[in-house]
């Protein structure tokens, strides 16, 4: 099966737009996992991803008149810019159909390439639908971002150089997986003329269409997929790259928020390139592949797939690569509220370095504080709050609590006698003006706000944590009016974080 797109990569002509990118060594890396480990860098590409090679392919092989047609698509990200290049090369009319919660930056390299830009809806499924309208009503040319023969086989061009320029040993290639089209093009390439490398498929764990997949047999829908790795944040593996996946992958490996951030920081260390999420998942993969399978010695090899960053995310990426290093316990104890408790527990953690404390006065009695430390490991985390629990504090470990970190951290304050009864919420809501009207508009006057935090991510969609003075009888309404809402939205009210530093104890 892979055989048919062996010679489709190789008739391939794009090196007249896309380049031929390095493969670079990771020595930091390579020194702290004890494996050989190898970077190739599409990053380097003129639009900062791989997604040029499929869409200059695609268009390479389209005919005149589906050309003169004009050709569009439905994407937020790498796949538009991509296109608008590779049709701006050809001189061929391009339409872009993006969300409006595009960020401007984005929007901005599409219109620079001279592609039409079209904003409607807050995410793909609504760009997608009027992509199709104008398909239905003008006669353009449809480019997939991943489920087409054309594209996959562009993207094989990258297996191909792969093999050409590491002639010795190569043990296993780390490979980003959202719609599959890169991992397919790239696994019927190398799985066609070297079998014995091992291809790793790597996903975000919110996001996680191929694992789901292999799992049931056939492609499924997920219900709902996490938005940091925007690149990646496919509901379902693409039908012919996952017809293809299914003999080639050996093995699925996902990977967390915090992962994904150590390891764009693994990247710029040995770099200096700064991945996007996506970017980095091919390398957060290899490290958690390493770890679980106690590798030594090895060549290892992770698709460095794209650094469309926008700025305003570095400062969130920042504050979860310790945690995401196994580098920094975050806990929530509780002192005694009297002079020299907070000395006395400084000095139970016998020198270590506290990355983060926060503190409000509750009550006479006892005190609640959300505090970092640093650690060497999660073994060593955990011992951490066995010593604490062994010395008579009451600790709660919240390193792996997402409301902690997203929220919490930046609001502890206590609890408020007044509130009562009460039911909190994180959303995700779309980053574009009218967003949190829309909230107040739907919640009407039935229940009153008690908490609100929100903080910009420079995503497309921002996280909000609400607060509603609800009692369990209100449960109906509640649940109809976060339906009718249609935000992303998770219950954190039993959440252990909410209860410990906001919540009625």
């Amino acid at each position: 099966m892979p055989q048919k797109y062996v010679q489709k990569i190789l008739d391939a002509q794009i090196y007249d737009l896309a380049i031929e990118t390095p493969v670079d060594a990771a020595p930091l890396l390579s020194h702290r996992l004890n494996n050989q480990v190898l970077l190739k860098r599409e990053d380097l590409q003129p639009v900062f991803s791989f997604k040029l090679r499929g869409a200059y392919n695609k268009l390479r092989n389209l005919s005149k008149e589906q050309l003169d047609a004009g050709v569009i698509a439905a994407s937020a990200g790498n796949h538009a810019q991509g296109l608008a290049l590779a049709a701006k090369k050809m001189g061929v009319k391009a339409t872009i159909v993006m969300p409006q919660t595009t960020p401007l930056i984005k929007v901005d390299a599409v219109r620079a390439r001279g592609a039409k830009v079209i904003l409607i809806g807050d995410n793909y499924d609504a760009a997608a639908a009027h992509a199709d309208k104008l398909i239905a009503e003008q006669g353009l040319t449809y480019i997939h971002p991943f489920d087409d023969p054309d594209i996959i086989a562009g993207q094989g061009t990258i297996g191909m150089e792969i093999l050409r320029q590491i002639t010795g040993d190569l043990d296993a290639i780390f490979i980003a997986v959202g719609g599959g089209g890169l991992c397919a093009g790239v696994a019927a390439y190398v799985k066609s003329l070297r079998p014995d490398i091992k291809i790793i498929a790597v996903e975000s764990d919110d996001a996680a269409c191929l694992d789901a997949a292999l799992k049931a047999g056939h492609r499924v829908r997920l219900k709902e997929v996490g938005i940091f790795a925007d690149g990646t944040a496919v509901a379902q593996i693409g039908e012919e790259p996952f017809r293809l996946l299914k003999d080639l992958v050996d093995e699925v490996i996902t990977v967390s928020t915090d992962e994904i951030c150590a390891a764009i920081k693994d990247v710029y260390n040995d770099t200096r390139a700064i991945c996007e999420p996506s970017g980095a998942l091919g390398t957060a993969g290899l490290k958690k592949y390493v770890d679980a399978h106690g590798i030594q010695g090895q060549t290892l090899l992770a698709i460095q797939c794209g650094a469309n960053i926008d700025f305003d995310r570095l400062r969130y990426i920042s504050e979860r690569t310790e945690t995401g290093e196994k580098r920094e316990a975050i806990l929530a104890v509780t002192i005694d509220e009297q002079p020299g408790s907070f000395q006395q527990f400084c000095t139970t953690l016998h020198g270590r370095n506290i990355t983060e404390f926060n503190y409000r006065y509750s009550n006479a009695k006892r005190a609640q504080i959300f505090v970092g430390m640093k650690v060497s490991s999660d073994e060593d985390r955990q011992e951490l709050v066995t010593e604490l629990a062994q010395k008579g504090y009451a600790v709660s470990d919240m390193t792996d609590n997402e409301m902690a970190k997203l929220h919490i951290r930046h609001m502890v304050g206590g609890h408020s006698p007044q509130v009562g009864e009460e039911q909190v919420f994180r959303f995700e809501f779309p980053e574009r003006p009218g967003a949190l009207l829309n909230f107040l508009e739907h919640l009407g006057g039935r229940f009153n706000i008690s908490m609100f935090h929100y903080r910009n991510h420079g995503s497309a969609f921002g996280r909000v944590l609400v607060g509603l003075q609800a009692s369990k009888a209100d449960a109906a309404e509640v649940k109809e009016f976060l339906e009718n809402l249609g935000y992303r939205y998770t219950d954190e009210t039993d959440n252990e974080a909410y209860r410990f530093f906001l919540g009625d104890q």
